[in-house]
């Protein structure tokens, strides 16, 4: 009788054993990688940022950051899921949790490494000054004490503050060149992409100073560590592949996935 309670009591726990480690297995998500929805790569942009992201009348984003984000998706053998969020609240909801990773140009920089963790670079670009046709503006220093816009949550703003105080931010760098051609602010810094995007649109701006190359990336979790790195492996092999040069290709009638020399 012994031997036989003795028996059942080792089964009941292997059993106990067996479930929580499935249970475990499924907290973590797909292959060790943790997944706000099993199967699914939750991924954030703003759908304000044209080319990179724009969303239609049904809400679906498209664009740059989208066909990447969906790539990299199917690279990794999971379903795309893109949620629309305001650029400045991203991060935070990556590192929440809320979603898997943000695809939504952010530059890689020192104070969003002490939030997040971020994927090798999938494309590089750089912000640049831009102005109304009549200004005098010609480099950062010009801008002394002018009113200068940017978009919320981006780096932007630490280089106006450089220059001046005297800083609006908006949700959109689109809106903020909109309002600048419009008559609004001294001048905008945005990625110069987008200020080109804008003067093909037709806006009546100019581009001025470059400010220097920054890199853009995926942001990641600092605790999800299987995910950044399958994150990783997509991309190396979309580079490889022609895949992101293609992507760009579509978009910008030119390679930003490579870094400039």
């Amino acid at each position: 009788m012994k031997k036989i309670l003795s028996l059942f009591i080792i089964m009941v726990t292997m059993v106990g054993l067996l479930a929580a480690c499935g249970s475990d297995e499924k907290a973590s998500g797909d292959g060790g990688m943790k997944l706000a929805e099993d199967g699914k790569f939750t991924f954030a942009s703003s759908g304000e940022f044209k080319p990179f992201s724009v969303t239609d009348g049904e809400g679906k984003m498209s664009g740059f950051d989208i066909d990447v984000a969906e790539a990299v998706a199917k690279e990794m053998g999971l379903e795309p899921n893109q949620k629309k969020f305001k650029f400045a609240s991203i991060v935070e909801g990556v590192k929440s949790g809320r979603f898997d990773a943000a695809v939504a140009s952010h530059t890689i920089n020192e104070d969003r490494l002490k939030h997040v963790d971020f994927s090798t670079p999938y494309y590089y670009s750089g912000p640049q000054i831009f102005v109304r046709p009549d200004s005098d503006v010609e480099k950062l220093a010009d801008l002394d004490g002018l009113e200068i816009a940017v978009s919320k949550g981006s780096t932007y703003a630490k280089t106006a503050e450089e220059v001046t105080d005297n800083i609006v931010l908006y949700d959109s760098d689109v809106t903020a060149l909109e309002a600048l051609a419009n008559g609004r602010h001294d001048a905008v810094i945005t990625d110069f992409i987008t200020g080109k995007e804008a003067i093909g649109a037709g806006l009546e701006i100019e581009g001025k100073e470059l400010l220097g190359r920054s890199e853009q990336a995926i942001a990641i979790a600092q605790d999800n560590d299987e995910l950044l790195e399958k994150v990783n492996e997509a991309l190396e092999t979309l580079r490889e592949n022609g895949t992101l040069k293609e992507i760009s290709e579509k978009y910008f009638g030119e390679d930003i996935t490579v870094k400039p020399e």
